[in-house]
Formats: C-alpha cells, structure tokens, sequence
C-alpha cells in the first residue's frame, strides 16, 4: 500500500512539472513552495472542477495557490474563470488589479477591471483598460470586438455622437450586423429623431434575424410613454416570431403593466450587458461554454435583473450536461413571468427525462399546463407534442385535433400539427388516420424531410408504394444529406426492391453514422445475408440481441433469423 501511495505521489508531482516546464520565466525557488502534495492537489482538482464547471468547487481549491500567478500564465486565466463563474465578481476584481500591479494582467483581467469601472460609472477609468484590451494581439477576432465595443461606450461623450460613430466604423467590417445593432443603440442613447427609423430598418432586415430588437424598440417607445405603440410592435413581430421567449413575455409584461425586464437604452451599462450578452451567445454557439459563461456572468454584474441572460446560461449547463445547475436556473425562472415559467418548466422536464424520471416529468408539466390561465395554441402543441414524445398518444391526439379545429391550412402550425398527430395515429394502429395527416402536412410543406421519411418508410414496413417511397426517400437525402435514419431508409427500400448491392452501400452508410442503433444494424445483417456474407450477419443480429435499448418483438424475430436465416 505504501508502495502505491508513493506512486502517486511521484506521478503527481511529475504532473506538476511537466505543467510548468514550458514557461521560461520559472524560479526554481518560487516553484519550490507550491511543489508539495496539497499544492498540487489543489491545483489539479481546481482545474478538473473548472473543467466541468463546477465554479464555486474549482474557486475554492484554486485559491489556495495564492503567488502562482507570478509563475503561470495559466494559472491566473483559470482562476479568473472561476471567479466570475462563480459570481464572486469582487474576488475577480482584487485579483486583476495585482495581476496589473505585478505586471501579469491579460485580456481578461483588462476586461474584468473595465466592467468592473464600467458599472460604478468610472468611465474614464473603464476606458483606459478595455483600450489596454482592445490593443493586445493575441485574443481572438470576437474578443477583439467586445473590447473595441466597450471602448466605445466608455468613451461617449454626451455631446458628441459623431465622436461614438466615428469609434465604431473602426470596428473590424466583419462584424457588419453587430455594428449595425450598436448603431441603433446609440442613436437611441443619444435619443436623435432617426431613432425609431433606426429601430423599424434593423427589425424588417430581410437577410438577418434581428427579431430579438423589437423587445428593445418596444422598451424604447415605453420609456417615452408611448405603451401603445409598443403593444403593436410587439404583437405584429411575435405573428412572425410566434416562438422568440423574450417577446412572448414581454407582450404578458405589456398586458399585465409588469417588468420582467430592466432595461433602457439612456443607460450605458443595460446596453453593454446585451454587447456581452451576444458575444457569450457567439462562444455558445461555438460550443466555447466557459468563455460564454464569462461573458454572460459580466452582463448579468452590470443589469443583474435582465433574466433573460439566465436563459442561456441554463442551456449553457444543459449542453455540457450539468443537469443540477441548469435545473437551478430554470427553477427560478419559473417565478419571473407565466412565459418563461413555461419555458424553463418544458426544459426541466426535459432534464427529468434525461434523468430517468418520466413519471415526475409527465405529472410536472401536465401540472404547471393545467395552471396555465391563457393557453395559446403554440403551448397547446407544445403539450401535444410532449405527450406524444412520451407515448401519451391518445391524449396527445386530443390535443393535436384541437389546434387543428382551430387553425386554417395556411397557418405555420398546420404542417406540424398535422405530423405530429400522423405519428400519434400511426402509433396507436389507426394506419388510415395517420397516412391521412401524413399526405395534409406534406401537401401544404411538402419539403420535409423527416415527414416523407415517416410516410416513406411506414410504406415500406407495409410492403406497399415501395418504388414511390424510394423517390420520395432521394428527394428527403438531397434535403437532409448524411441524415442516418433516411440513409436507413434509403437503403431499406432498394432491399425490399431486391437491390441487395445498392442497398449495402447506404445501409453500411447508416451504420458508420449510427453503429450503436438496434434496426440499422439489424437492416444492415439482412443486407449481409442476401449479399451472401452469413456469417457477417450473424454477428450483427447478435449484436442487437445484446443491446439494452433494442425492444422485445426486434429480439423476438432476430432470434428466429437466427435459427432458420431470412
């Protein structure tokens, strides 16, 4: 036993060094106090803790490192991570500025210390620091934008607009849509009469979706008093975003005289909250969760009560499958308006179902529907649509039918409404109902990929219309290319046609894109077999037979494929 503790010991340690031997600047003498078991410890359990974001956890182990800083670049970048992740903004602050003082800062020390300025209104002094930011080379091209963007809204001048838009032509052409935004931005700031011109050009942009303005155009009229025209606004951009959450809420906000949402754009921290706010949603759609969630927890320090940044931060935890913190976050977003109460719930159950806990989740949504006092028809397929994700599918009819009473064909619902209920049918055993919601849907949208391959499919499984299916199945691979359940089906319908070569080389496609799913290795062992490969087959009806996720009646008829062959 002591053999293997000091095993450890002298790994950990070798870890330690190799840790630190890339960095020239290294004291002998100053690694000297941190090359000792806790030291290392704490250093190793702190970055693995940050890693999976678990901020408070990591910032408690790496503040133990007290002086590393001067010694690993690194080292300070990660602790800076954990502080604002972990909210302790004041730490971060602290930090930064004897990271200056010892000449160690870094882009995000500059920016920490600027926000930091920025939100007690030392413009001056948030200037001088995101300038430091904005002038470093080696950030990234996003990085380089917020700081010349937070350059420029610490340099405003009252007086002096020309000032502020001369600042941002100097922003890399790159960023056209977000200049674009800032652009209207400042001239709502400085409250001149093209404002709302401004506003009305950003929001009908044909190329971009800039949806998510309105709720600013619809604050900015508001703040002047003219709630009215705000309501307008809000309900024509919501006919053609019926989904966007912050609208949604903010349309409830508007008819119940609440505020959900703090925000005016005569205040410079609420407008650099949403700057921060679309770069973390930039890094997010990178897939870069920390940084998103640096630069999420800086807009939430300079408009803490703009909820709608918890949003992302919530799918921000759920996308690395940190269940336990995104659930927190939903959780208290259930209580900051009956739209977002319905969001966040739908995405709690969600967790619950990823977390094996199907009944909870069907009885908490079926809950917190119930309490819904206006039922739209977007809620009311969102329900459907669970039930029937869950084989509720009886129930899910009922509430498929009663969109569909009420909407016409040409309604953006139909389509889905229409699919939804054919697979809700088609799973009961009423073949004719669904085949009928099946042709609906495909006639008013007829390039949905994953309808035709439903409808294509089910054809096959019946041995009828297979040559129409096979044409149907190429138009959905062209408009869902590399999909591996049309490839399957793709490759299904040339083996009933007796295409066995053809149909082995899309199966084998669908199996490289999903090899872990039971029906596609069961479709590519049939393929084997009538291309003569018996024994290649075999193995892959066995492999389903021990795969947990394959049901009973596929295991029923590979054993006896196994037996007497097709």
């Amino acid at each position: 036993m002591n053999f293997f503790k000091k095993l450890t010991k002298i790994t950990t340690q070798i870890l330690f060094v190799i840790v630190f031997i890339s960095f020239s600047t290294l004291n002998a003498k100053n690694l000297d106090k941190f090359n000792n078991a806790d030291s290392i410890s704490n250093y190793f359990s702190g970055i693995l803790l940050l890693n999976q974001s678990k901020y408070q956890d990591s910032f408690n182990y790496l503040k133990k490192l007290d002086g590393l800083e001067k010694i690993h670049k690194n080292y300070s970048k990660n602790y800076l991570y954990s502080l604002v992740n972990s909210g302790n903004l004041n730490y971060a602050f602290n930090f930064s500025k004897k990271l200056e003082k010892e000449k160690k800062d870094s882009f995000e020390s500059d920016i920490i210390i600027g926000v930091y300025y920025f939100k007690n209104s030392k413009y001056h002094l948030s200037k001088k620091f995101f300038q430091k930011a904005k002038k470093r080379k080696s950030v990234s091209l996003l990085d380089n934008y917020i700081a010349e963007s937070l350059y420029i809204w610490s340099d405003l001048v009252m007086n002096d607009p020309e000032r502020a838009l001369f600042n941002l032509s100097q922003i890399d052409e790159r960023f056209q849509n977000l200049k674009k935004i800032q652009k209207v931005f400042l001239s709502c700031y400085f409250d001149d009469s093209q404002t709302e011109e401004s506003f009305r050009n950003l929001t009908s942009d044909k190329k971009t979706d800039f949806s998510r303005y309105n709720f600013f155009y619809g604050k900015y009229l508001e703040n002047k008093g003219e709630t009215i025209k705000a309501k307008k606004i809000i309900s024509k951009s919501l006919k053609k975003n019926p989904r966007n959450l912050l609208l949604n809420q903010y349309k409830i906000d508007l008819e119940l005289s609440k505020n959900s949402f703090e925000f005016n754009c005569k205040n410079k921290q609420h407008i650099v909250a949403e700057l921060l706010y679309i770069n973390a949603n930039a890094f997010s759609s990178q897939s870069i969760y920390q940084v998103s969630n640096f630069y999420l927890n800086l807009s939430k320090h300079l408009n803490q009560n703009f909820h709608a940044f918890d949003i992302l931060l919530a799918e921000n935890f759920y996308k690395i499958n940190d269940f336990d913190n995104s659930k927190k976050i939903y959780e208290k977003l259930t209580k900051k308006g009956i739209a977002f109460k319905w969001h966040s719930t739908k995405q709690i159950c969600r967790i619950l179902i990823q977390e094996k806990n199907k009944e909870k989740s069907l009885n908490l949504l079926k809950k917190t529907f119930k309490e819904l006092y206006i039922k739209g028809l977007y809620e009311i397929f969102d329900y459907a649509e669970f039930l029937k994700n869950n084989e509720k599918f009886e129930s899910s009819i009922e509430y498929y039918s009663n969109i569909l009473n009420r909407i016409n064909k040409d309604h953006p619902l139909y389509p889905e409404a229409t699919d939804g209920r054919g697979i809700a049918y088609e799973r009961s055993g009423e073949w004719e109902k669904a085949e009928k919601d099946f042709l609906n849907s495909l006639e008013v949208s007829p390039n949905q990929a994953y309808v035709i391959n439903y409808l294509a499919y089910s054809w096959i499984e019946q041995g009828i219309k297979i040559e129409k299916s096979l044409s149907m199945l190429e138009k959905a691979n062209k408009l869902k290319s590399n999909d591996p359940y049309i490839i399957d089906s793709l490759g299904w319908a040339l083996f009933k046609l007796k295409r066995y070569e053809e149909s082995k080389e899309y199966l084998q496609l669908a199996l490289q894109l999903m090899p872990a799913d039971p029906i596609v290795n069961d479709h590519y062992g049939d393929v084997l077999w009538k291309n003569g490969d018996e024994i290649q087959a075999r193995y892959y009806w066995n492999y389903v037979l021990n795969l947990d996720e394959a049901e009973k009646d596929l295991k029923e008829k590979i054993e006896q494929k196994l037996i007497k062959g097709l």
